[in-house]
């Protein structure tokens, strides 16, 4: 079993250890959890023994198919609301008296014409895939930092980094995440509390179905969401703040910053 950065023993069930000391089992909180990279992430850790894993969800029976696949915690989670979010934190909170590792995999989509797009539409992509994961870290953190240790992992996007033609309002939001991640790593630096913004490109999982539009594209083809989950889990491991899956994404954001004209003419060609 692996260690994370700066923690001995990190993930082995409470008890003894052979030179006489005594250690616990860490805490993972996962939410979107019922399906795609959520629910591959629950998988990873679980493989991994030890753990005290909390897996929410809004889908209860999906989210009951992985607790009971992972030897999870199921903890159903409406994230549309500050208020769902608090309770959330709450029940994770009261069940495992603390998170050690939260994992931010929840999101949703909309594909179309910005100036279709519905207001209500508009409020669940920000309220969900951004709002939601600021209060979420927000609520988490002071029992982190109180412990002087934790990590948190805010799952992005590549059309945060680009920007994507007919998802302006989705863009907008994993930009944000980007943002945030950046900025709380710097806030956090010394703490002990880690920060890892993984940013995969287009993975295989019922997003594309529920965001009203199929992923349509020959190339780059769908990864499989185990892909995600294994790259995150290596993150964790390694302590790395920034992960791209895979790791040639990097590339055109790294295009945009250098040589934006030129990024700018592949964009219009090629979306």
């Amino acid at each position: 079993m692996s260690s994370g950065p700066g923690t001995a023993y990190r993930g082995v069930p409470e008890g003894d250890v052979p030179d006489g000391r005594v250690t616990r089992a860490d805490v993972a909180l996962v939410t979107g959890a019922s399906s795609g990279i959520g629910a591959a992430v629950s998988h990873r850790i679980a493989a991994e023994g030890g753990w005290r894993l909390l897996v929410a969800g809004r889908d209860r029976e999906r989210l009951e198919d992985v607790a009971a696949a992972t030897s999870s915690t199921a903890l159903y989670a409406d994230l549309m609301s500050l208020g769902g979010t608090e309770r959330l934190v709450e029940a994770a909170l009261g069940t495992a008296g603390r998170v050690d590792l939260l994992v931010a995999a929840a999101g949703v989509g909309w594909a179309g014409a910005f100036d279709a797009m519905p207001a209500a539409d508009a409020d669940r992509v920000l309220t969900v895939d951004l709002v939601s994961v600021v209060h979420l870290v927000r609520l988490l953190l002071p029992q982190m930092l109180a412990a002087g240790r934790g990590h948190v992992m805010l799952i992005g996007s590549v059309a945060g980094s680009t920007g994507v033609r007919s998802e302006a309002v989705y863009s907008a939001a994993k930009a944000a995440i980007a943002t945030f991640a950046a900025a709380l790593r710097h806030e956090l630096r010394g703490t002990g509390v880690r920060v890892t913004h993984l940013v995969p490109g287009v993975v295989d999982t019922p997003f594309f179905e529920r965001r009203g539009m199929p992923y349509a594209r020959s190339w780059p083809r769908p990864m499989p969401p185990e892909k995600v989950a294994d790259a995150l889990w290596d993150a964790y491991v390694a302590g790395r703040d920034e992960v791209f899956v895979p790791g040639w994404l990097r590339l055109p954001g790294c295009v945009r910053a250098v040589a934006p004209g030129l990024y700018h003419r592949l964009a219009a060609r090629f979306g």
